[in-house]
C-alpha cells in the first residue's frame, strides 16, 4: 500500500470515528439519563487528539474534496455538540444551585446547627 493512500484511510478513519462519537453524544445528551458523558469525552478527546496528530503531517491544501467535505460535516456537528454540553452544563449548574439554596434555607429554618450550638455553650 502506498503512504497517500494509508495516509487517505487514516483521515477517513479518524473523521468516521470523531463523527460516530459525536452523533452518539448528541443524540443521547437530554434524551438518554444513563449515558455515559464522561466516556463519550474521553473517546471524543482521543478521536480529536488522533486527528491533531495526523494533520499536523497533512497540509489543508493536501486534502481530498471528500475529506475536505467530510471534516466541514464533522465541524458543524461538533458545533452542535458544543451548545448541547454547553446547555447540559448549564442545566447541571442551575440544578446544582437549586439544591444549594434549598439546604441554606433548609438550615436557615430557625433552628440552631450543632456548630451553633457549640458556639453558644462556650459563650
Amino acid at each position: 500500500m502506498s503512504e497517500p493512500h494509508t495516509q487517505d484511510q487514516r483521515i477517513q478513519g479518524v473523521l468516521s470515528r470523531l463523527e460516530s462519537v459525536i452523533d452518539a453524544e448528541n443524540a443521547a445528551l437530554g434524551v438518554d439519563r444513563d449515558y455515559d458523558l464522561g466516556r463519550s469525552n474521553a473517546l471524543k478527546s482521543r478521536c480529536l487528539y488522533d486527528m491533531a496528530v495526523l494533520f499536523k503531517q497533512v497540509q489543508p491544501d493536501q486534502l481530498s474534496p471528500d475529506h475536505r467535505d467530510h471534516l466541514q460535516c464533522v465541524r458543524a456537528k461538533l458545533d452542535v455538540n458544543h451548545a448541547k454540553v454547553r446547555a447540559h452544563m448549564e442545566a447541571v449548574r442551575e440544578i446544582a444551585e437549586m439544591i444549594k439554596k434549598t439546604v441554606a434555607e433548609s438550615e436557615a429554618d430557625g433552628t440552631y446547627s450543632e456548630d451553633q450550638f457549640r458556639r453558644i455553650e462556650l459563650s
